[in-house]
């Protein structure tokens, strides 16, 4: 979830840059569209006055040369626009791709949300089922113990306890030395065991190696 969390977040980036740059070219298509319709209105007055006859035929002259500056200059401005409006449909299509992305990863996000979600309610499920002999346990292991043993967990990441098996710690995973596992050996089956090393309680088994 960190790791699709993480992508979210750089395409979230992403998006919003592309869906700024489609809003410019967008400003700048409607300028095109507005620079190129001006030229044509005026074109469109001084064709209707040209054609109606009207003024000397300075005046008329003038118009036919205005009217073919407009149709080069609206031939520019057209010109413009069209790669303006270019700029604008790859920018579109740039940032529709890149939304589809992050829709596809939302999905993404919510499926592994729900796993999760899923799992953890299974291990609260098993941690109710493992818990659930503790108090009985508690009871037979007597409050000393019990109080040692609560001491030590916040300190060893949970755990308090740990078997010798082959003259190693079950927590730390260091081997004896002699001399510690003949201390072992010679003391009373009720003593409570604590590793030199990590400070757990030691629980002998048949496999300690004593």
């Amino acid at each position: 979830m960190a790791e699709l969390e993480d992508k979210a977040q750089a395409l979230n980036s992403l998006l919003v840059r592309a869906q700024t740059e489609f809003g410019d070219i967008q400003r700048e298509v409607a300028k095109a569209e507005t620079d190129v319709q001006l030229v044509r209105d005026r074109a469109a007055r001084d064709r209707a006055r040209l054609d109606s006859g009207t003024g000397t035929a300075k005046d008329l002259q003038a118009l036919q040369h205005e009217l073919d500056s407009l149709a080069r200059r609206q031939s520019e401005l057209e010109d413009v626009e069209l790669e303006v409006m270019e700029r604008a449909e790859s920018a579109e299509s740039a940032a529709s791709q890149l939304a589809a992305e992050r829709d596809a990863l939302a999905a993404q996000v919510a499926e592994a949300t729900a796993a999760r979600d899923e799992a953890l309610k299974d291990l609260d499920s098993e941690a109710v089922r493992v818990g659930a002999p503790r108090a009985d346990i508690v009871a037979g292991v007597g409050a000393d113990l019990v109080a040692l043993y609560e001491k030590i967990r916040p300190q060893s990441g949970g755990l308090a306890a740990a078997p010798l098996r082959q003259r190693r710690c079950g927590g730390c995973q260091l081997e004896l030395n002699n001399v510690e596992m003949n201390r072992i050996k010679a003391a009373p089956s009720d003593e409570v065991l604590r590793c030199e090393e990590c400070r757990r309680i030691l629980v002998r088994t048949a496999e300690s190696g004593l």
